[in-house]
């Protein structure tokens, strides 16, 4: 019976150490430095393909780009969509 209780206490005090022991998870700060992945404009990605967009842009035209973001935010709104 002692020798159960030792060993629940010893194993309890084992959790509880290895509980503490988590390592940090945070990047490491470097003053002046960017450590992120560089953003690029989203008119200069590739376009995904047909099936899943609604218009047709060519990669880098903004214009192309920016009037298929209107459309599908049209294609969104409810009123819109069901009465036209």
């Amino acid at each position: 019976m002692r020798l159960a209780l030792r060993l629940a206490l010893l194993l309890a005090a084992v959790l509880a150490l290895v509980a503490c022991s988590e390592k940090e998870q945070v990047a490491e700060f470097k003053r002046g430095k960017y450590q992120g992945k560089p953003d690029n404009q989203s008119w200069a990605n590739d376009p995904l393909p047909a099936e899943f967009r609604g218009g047709t842009w060519a990669k880098g035209d903004r214009t192309a780009w920016e009037e298929q973001i209107k459309k599908r935010q049209l294609a969104q709104h409810e009123y819109r969509r069901i009465y036209q």
